[in-house]
This record gives C-alpha cells, sequence and structure tokens, in this order.
C-alpha cells in the first residue's frame, strides 16, 4: 500500500522568516530605501523625492494612530489628484484604517450617504470642495467626525470647515512610525462606492492581496520601464486610480499630479515633466485628439491606459496617430479597477490603421491577477460559443475580485454566483478568446467613465409635478461616450421644455447625471405594460452622436 503523507508537509511551515502578508504598502518602503533621492511628487512647484514622501505618510499613519485610529475604522477623502491624495493611500491604511475615496463629482446627499455607510472616523478635505463637502457634513449630522482641511497654495479659492489641517496633522506624527504590514493580506486596505446604480451606492470592499496583484500587473500589462513618469489624469477616487499610487511606488517611479484635467496643462506636463504615462476615459483620449496642433509639441514615446465606455476606433486611430499608444483595458469597481487587457499581438503588424483600432477596441483578456474570464449565460453559467456574436453576461474570479459590498450580504450573494462575479456587462467571446463588450445589463449608462443609474434619474424625472411617464437610455455622444437621453410622457393639459426639465433634475442631482437630451412622446410598451426599453434605445441611436 502506497505512503499517502505529504512529505512537503512535513514541518514545513509558515513563518516569519518565510512568509509576509501581501500589501502595496510594502512598495513604499522598499521604493523610499533604495531610491530615497529619486522624485516622487511633482505638482506646480512642490517637489518631494521618495524619502520625503515615505516620512510624510508615516507621519500621517502615526497622527491617525495616536487619535484612535486603527483596524476597522474608515477614513474618507474627498480630493483632487493632489500630493495628499496619493499621501493618503498609504498613510491611512499604515495606520490600519481603511481609505474610503470619495467621488468628487457626486452630491451633497449622496456623500451623506458614503460617510454615514463607512461610519467615517475621519474626513479629509480638498478646499476646493469646501462647500459641497460642509453641505454634506450638514445632512449627515456627524458632529464626532474629526475634519482635517487640506491646504493648497496653488488653488485660489476654498475655506476651511475643519478643526484641524493636513500639515497641522502631520506634525502630530513620527516620520519614523513603525508600522505593520496587515494581521492578515485579506484584510480591507479601501472602501470604494459604486454609483448607485441601483439607487444608494454600494460600498466595494478591497483587501491587501487584491490591491498589490493589481498594481503589480499594471506594471506588467503596460510593460512599465522602472522610474516611469506617471501624469494622474485618471480620478485618484475612481477604484483607487485603478491601483496606480500603489504601482508607481512599486515602479519607484514619479507621480506628475494635477488638479484640472484640460488639454493644454496636459500636453505642457507630458512635455516639461516627459510624462511616459497616464490614464484617462475614453472623452480624455477624444479632447486631446481634437486640442489645437501646436499644443502637441512632444516628441517622447507615451502610453496611455484607456478604460470606460468602449473607445471608439477612430479616437484610439487618431491617439496613435498623434504618437501615443493606446492600450484598452475593462473592469469594474468590483474588480479594483482595469482586469481584463487587450494586449497586442505582433501577427496583427501589417493590418491597415482602422483594422487594428478596431482590435484594440476590444476588451480583451485576463491581466496576470485575474484568475478567470468568460462570457456565459446568466442562468445556467454555460460559456457561449467563441463565435463573437453569442451574448451572454461576462463574468471574473480571482484575486482582484472585490471582497464585497460593506453591509450588504445580499448584494454580495447576488454577485456572486457559481463561484463568479457577475459583472452585469454583456458581451461576446472571439474566437481568439479575446471579450468584446455589446451592451449594458440593468440599463447603466456610462457617461465620461462614470456610471448612471437609469433608475435614479427616471426617480428623478417623475417627481416632477407635469411628469407622467418617463424612461431613460443612454445616447451615443461623440465626447462622452454615452449620455443620458429621456424619453418624457407629460400629463394631459401640461406643456414640459427641454430647458424646464434640465433646471428641474440640476436641482436634484449631480449635474453629470442630468440627461442631454429630452424627448416628449408616448412611450412603447408591452402588452403588460412594461416599458420597452430596447425600441428607445434605437431610438436614440438615431437621433446621432452630435447632440
Amino acid at each position: 500500500m502506497t505512503d499517502t503523507t505529504d512529505i512537503y508537509a512535513l514541518g514545513l511551515d509558515a513563518n516569519a522568516a518565510n512568509f509576509a502578508q501581501l500589501s502595496p504598502l510594502s512598495f513604499i518602503a522598499r521604493t523610499a530605501a533604495i531610491y530615497p533621492d529619486l522624485p516622487a511628487i511633482s505638482y506646480g512647484h512642490i517637489r518631494r523625492n521618495w524619502a520625503e514622501t515615505y516620512a510624510r505618510t508615516r507621519r500621517l499613519a502615526s497622527a491617525l494612530s495616536r487619535r484612535g485610529i486603527g483596524k476597522g475604522d474608515t477614513v474618507s477623502i474627498i480630493a483632487a489628484n493632489i500630493p495628499e491624495m496619493f499621501e493618503a493611500h498609504f498613510g491611512v491604511p499604515m495606520s490600519g484604517a481603511v481609505l474610503n475615496t470619495i467621488n468628487t463629482r457626486l452630491d451633497a446627499e449622496t456623500i451623506a450617504f458614503i460617510l454615514n455607510h463607512a461610519e467615517a472616523q475621519v474626513l479629509l478635505v480638498d478646499p476646493e470642495f469646501a462647500d459641497l463637502v460642509e453641505r454634506a457634513v450638514g445632512i449627515a449630522h456627524r458632529p464626532d467626525m474629526l475634519i482635517v482641511d487640506i491646504e493648497d497654495a496653488s488653488f485660489d479659492g476654498g475655506r476651511p470647515i475643519g478643526s484641524l489641517t493636513w500639515d497641522g496633522l502631520l506634525a502630530e506624527g513620527d516620520p519614523d512610525f513603525v508600522w505593520s504590514l496587515p494581521g492578515s493580506e485579506w484584510d480591507a486596505i479601501s472602501l470604494n462606492y459604486t454609483s448607485g446604480t441601483t439607487g444608494d451606492p454600494k460600498g466595494v470592499v478591497y483587501h491587501h492581496r487584491g490591491a498589490l496583484l493589481n498594481a503589480m500587473s499594471n506594471i506588467v500589462t503596460w510593460d512599465m520601464a522602472q522610474h516611469s513618469r506617471y501624469l494622474w489624469t485618471l480620478p485618484m477616487f475612481h477604484c483607487n486610480g485603478w491601483c496606480f499610487p500603489w504601482t508607481i511606488a512599486a515602479n519607484a517611479g514619479l507621480c506628475v499630479c494635477l488638479r484640472a484635467v484640460r488639454a493644454e496643462p496636459i500636453f505642457q506636463l507630458i512635455r516639461d515633466e516627459k510624462v511616459t504615462h497616464f490614464c484617462g476615459a475614453p472623452i480624455i483620449l477624444n479632447m486631446l485628439v481634437n486640442a489645437p496642433e501646436a499644443l502637441k509639441d512632444f516628441t517622447h514615446e507615451v502610453k496611455v491606459m484607456t478604460a470606460g465606455a468602449p473607445p471608439p476606433a477612430a479616437v484610439i486611430a487618431n491617439m496613435e496617430a498623434m504618437g501615443v499608444d493606446v492600450t484598452h483595458v475593462y473592469g469594474l469597481t468590483e474588480t479594483y479597477g482595469p482586469s481584463v487587457v487587450s494586449p497586442w499581438q505582433s501577427k496583427w503588424d501589417s493590418l491597415d490603421a482602422d483594422a487594428r483600432a478596431r482590435l484594440k477596441a476590444r476588451q480583451g483578456v485576463p491581466n496576470i491577477a485575474l484568475e478567470g474570464l468568460m462570457v456565459a449565460d446568466p442562468e445556467t453559467l454555460d460559456p457561449v460559443p467563441h463565435d463573437g456574436q453569442t451574448i451572454g453576461e461576462i463574468f471574473m474570479r480571482g484575486n482582484v475580485v472585490m471582497k464585497g459590498y460593506l453591509k450588504n450580504p445580499s448584494a454580495t450573494e447576488k454577485a456572486f454566483r457559481g463561484g463568479w462575479f457577475a459583472s452585469g456587462d454583456l458581451g461576446v467571446m472571439h474566437p481568439d478568446g479575446y471579450i468584446e463588450i455589446k451592451d449594458r445589463s440593468k440599463d447603466i449608462i456610462i457617461s465620461g467613465g462614470e456610471n448612471i443609474s437609469s433608475v435614479e434619474v427616471e426617480d428623478v424625472l417623475y417627481r416632477h409635478p407635469g411628469v407622467l411617464e418617463a424612461a431613460v437610455v443612454a445616447r451615443p455622444d461623440e465626447t462622452w461616450g454615452e449620455t443620458p437621453c429621456a424619453f418624457v410622457t407629460p400629463k394631459a393639459g401640461q406643456v414640459l421644455t427641454a430647458e424646464g426639465m434640465t433646471d428641474f433634475c440640476r436641482q436634484h442631482m449631480a449635474r453629470f447625471k442630468v440627461p442631454k437630451t429630452f424627448v416628449f412622446d408616448d412611450l412603447p410598451k408591452t402588452s403588460t405594460g412594461k416599458i420597452q426599453k430596447f425600441l428607445l434605445r434605437d431610438r436614440a441611436r438615431a437621433l446621432g452622436d452630435k447632440g
């Protein structure tokens, strides 16, 4: 009889010498030790090296710890892409707390919901958003929450609303603070909220393991050379900047911070800071393509990673004609941002520009950190044929899928099905194993890289006293990718106008969610009274993409 004892398990246990919890916090400690004098931060007149940046993050961690902030606590921040936002990605989790980056485009009511749902103990505030945050805090009724004002000499405006400044908080901390890796790499590192596609936003919880793996995957996916120079055009509040704060620390690169995303400063920084990489939604690419030619005066190699609404092939072709190499990726908040990439293959080199752009516009294959990707029947989970035509739902699984939704077990259970995460996106699988999105389930509209819930917009429209029925679908837009298109049936005797409806919506929702198009007509319905949105989508597409 064969001895079934596993000889490789006998006495070979994990210990302090051979095992450490995976966390992207390790990256900044390593980089500061090896490359202390290399530049880490560039922002206006601010220049800091890695030693200085690491000391500031340790001060932040120390100060939070001394104030009783630690494991299980939430520290929220609402800020533009400024150095303090980058520092928070390290200093907050070094204290053991969880970082909650809040979308700066949200309205005060939604921010108040997030602060309460996350049970935030500390709120770090960029002066640009002081008025918005003050309203949100008033709605949230959180007198016990510590509010810290970030001071930015380069920003003309804002006012203090907290009891302490960022520099004052850092002054309380020790630059030599001895922090520890998490007790478990499964511990939460950050909390990111969805855009509320089914009502209230859901809190997506990331763990240290997934953050490290996706951060490292970014380097491999993009073939990033050591000491790359990264421009922050992608909001750091969005999926923790697709994990790039941690990526740049691992890469020992340079973070080129940027408050306002406009063509002129982007091209200026690309030229002056010799930027090698940046990310952004297709709207950013389109803005750069259509910028004045005089701005496009860089001569070195630049790479851009794009995701959000599927980028038009023409935009990809125009970016590459401008000398910028485009990498298309795909993911969700629930998958740490990009977890699928469309890698180029040399056998396509001989194709013409249009064919190349169409191939790059596909969503692609798993990155090195994603274990599984399939397009399948949403009911049976049987994979669809690899024919590029049969539509199914996109499913993922692996270490870069979220822990789950904070305090929402029913939504978590619904998202995880048969050992897979159900994306809610509909697509096809091509014969070569590359996926391509064909439609969005749940009627999500992706405008400028931001998710907009049609249900949420419809709820506001129905609150208008003159509206009988309303339905919202996506309309193609050459600038934003998609924008909300509202089909409205007025009540008898009511005369509604697009201008009046726009003004009403602006009073009740974030401006980016307001429909750009209003069509007043009867809505098509099934025999049971259900609105036929697929017919409305056809009508919206027929309107064109120029508004």
